[in-house]
């Protein structure tokens, strides 16, 4: 069921929620967070299907609040448009649409508050853009948990940098989500015989992509060796842009390597190479795993300064 309501107030849609409660649509019983997502107005889809498919994980209120780049601009009207979303038009969630318009889109606070579901975590995301400092924007100051999306931006290097010189517990990024199954693989690989000391690295892939920078640097911080990046080309904006990673150890050369949109060949010498699930997870799948944790995550943490080291050091020099 989907319930739009045109040129309305914040008490106007929690009104008309508790309404769709007393008739028995949809219940904020069960539901184990609010994940508040800020977009651009006409950009709201893809962020509503991640949502409702991650909610069969999560049961959650989705609040949407969406406003054009341009808002401040003193010749658009102030004007709030909801939509209510229950049903089988929600997933395993109730979703709340909120379009602002003009001077409104100043105000995300104040408009998405009384809609927060009482004594349950938020967790803030921003699917497209993103602020220069989560933590300390209107919706990062309620939220318990604040995802970003670095590769999304204009300049994902730049990104990347600026998080990590503003980084506060519950900050986590999409671009360090996309490497979980590399890391867990890297990480099987080295649990393997030969049992030595990795020498050193090299991370083959789009060095535009800030999750190459990320599988460098936390492999910089948890084997303390050089890592080389190698340029491997563009990839598609969604994926972790990695094309191979190679550790060098005195008995030869272990490697995981992308072969195909899924797959991946784990290499380790004196033994036959092995096909492992190495697949472009899609949007709602990481946004579910960023789900499952809402507490700090520490080595996100670490490896964001490593970054920012390395990058002092290279300027450095």
């Amino acid at each position: 069921m989907i319930i739009r309501l045109t040129r309305t107030s914040t008490a106007e849609v929690q009104k008309r929620m508790l309404e769709i409660r007393d008739e028995g649509g949809v219940v904020a019983l069960g539901r184990v967070l609010t994940l508040v997502v800020h977009t651009q107005i006409g950009g709201e889809e893809e962020a509503i299907r991640a949502a409702n498919a991650a909610s069969r994980e999560h049961p959650m209120r989705v609040i949407v609040v969406s406003r054009n780049p341009d808002h401040v601009n003193a010749g658009e009207e102030a004007r709030l448009d909801a939509e209510l979303r229950v049903g089988a038009d929600a997933g395993a969630s109730e979703v709340v649409l909120l379009q602002c318009y003009g001077e409104l889109g100043s105000h995300l606070l104040g408009i998405v508050q009384g809609l927060l579901l009482p004594d349950a975590p938020v967790v803030a995301w921003w699917p497209s853009f993103m602020p220069t400092l989560p933590s300390g924007s209107q919706l990062g100051q309620i939220a318990q948990r604040r995802i970003t999306d670095s590769a999304k931006q204009a300049d994902p290097r730049a990104a990347i940098l600026g998080l990590a010189g503003c980084y506060a517990p519950g900050d986590t990024d999409l671009a360090w989500t996309r490497l979980t199954n590399w890391r867990a693989h890297l990480a099987a690989l080295l649990d393997q015989p030969p049992f030595e000391q990795v020498t050193s690295g090299r991370v083959s892939g789009d060095l535009a992509n800030p999750s190459t920078h990320l599988m460098a640097a936390w492999l910089r911080l948890r084997l303390g060796v050089d890592v080389e990046l190698e340029d491997a080309g563009e990839a598609p904006v969604g994926s972790s842009g990695l094309h191979a990673v190679e550790l060098h150890r005195p008995s030869g050369d272990s490697s995981l390597t992308r072969v195909r949109d899924s797959v991946g060949i784990l290499a380790q010498p004196g033994q036959p190479e092995h096909h492992v699930a190495l697949s472009t997870r899609g949007l709602e799948d990481q946004l579910a795993e960023e789900l499952r944790k809402l507490d700090a995550d520490d080595m996100y943490r670490q490896v964001l300064l490593a970054i920012a080291s390395h990058a002092d050091e290279r300027a450095a020099a």
